[in-house]
């Protein structure tokens, strides 16, 4: 279990290390381009229920604890999500979505008939 670290009095949520890698790379990808959003969660029952959102902007002091010493291989496709969220308005974690996207899943299947017709 990861921590993201918000603003200068250190506001901290704590996130599953494989969400937050990807959720780091998110939220670069829009700053480096100087691009400010919205970033909101939810709160689950245990720990009082309930939404956030805080505002992540170029001039945002943000830190990415990994408890892991490694990182893990990173899904294209939710990166993808994640700042198509962004973009959209409003960045939410999401559930990892399958790699294999449209665009892969059609390249494959065009893949197969063209080796297959050589059989």
């Amino acid at each position: 279990m990861g921590t993201f670290i918000y603003g200068t009095n250190g506001y901290e949520i704590e996130i599953d290390d494989r969400t937050l890698a990807h959720l780091k790379v998110a939220m670069f990808s829009k700053l480096r381009r100087n691009e400010s959003f919205s970033f909101s969660w939810q709160v689950d029952v245990e720990e009082g229920s309930g939404r956030h959102s805080i505002w992540i902007s170029p001039a945002s002091v943000i830190h990415f604890h990994f408890f892991g010493s490694r990182p893990p291989a990173l899904n294209r496709a939710w990166i993808k999500a994640l700042i198509g969220a962004a973009n959209d308005g409003d960045l939410r974690l999401t559930a990892e979505p399958s790699e294999v996207s449209a665009t892969d899943a059609a390249a494959s299947s065009t893949a197969a008939t063209v080796d297959q017709g050589r059989w």
